[in-house]
């Protein structure tokens, strides 16, 4: 039987720091801008929310801005880790999990439809 199930290991960002160009579930802790759209009953409430995201050592934003050892969200915001700074940082990081019944994260070409269908046949082990 296929082991579907995962852990998770969190670190604290305080501590250290992924490999630059890692995917990781980043747990970020801020506070919604009252004038936000996410949620009326939000608004200017503090936070702290589990976002996929990726690390790098080196990143320019759209206006040309160099940020050194953060976190990109798909958005492509910028986070820094808990204690560089006061807006949406990160607590703590983990990698992601690896693929259904993989023991990798990437599968590619002719070895997608095997691996597949061997996860949509597996079960969760108990």
């Amino acid at each position: 039987m296929t082991n579907l199930n995962t852990q998770v290991t969190w670190v604290d960002a305080r501590e250290r720091l992924p490999q630059p160009g890692a995917p990781v579930a980043a747990a970020i802790t801020g506070r919604y801008p009252t004038d936000s759209a996410e949620s009326e009953t939000a608004l200017g409430e503090e936070f702290w929310i589990v976002v996929p995201m990726y690390f790098t050592n080196r990143h320019f934003s759209e206006d040309g801005t160099e940020h050194r050892d953060c976190f990109v969200d798909s958005d492509r915001y910028v986070h820094l880790p808990y204690g560089l700074t006061d807006d949406d940082t990160v607590t703590h990081w983990a990698e992601l999990p690896t693929l259904p019944g993989k023991t990798t994260h990437l599968v590619l070409g002719e070895d997608v439809q095997p691996a597949l269908q061997s996860a949509w046949s597996a079960r969760p082990a108990t």
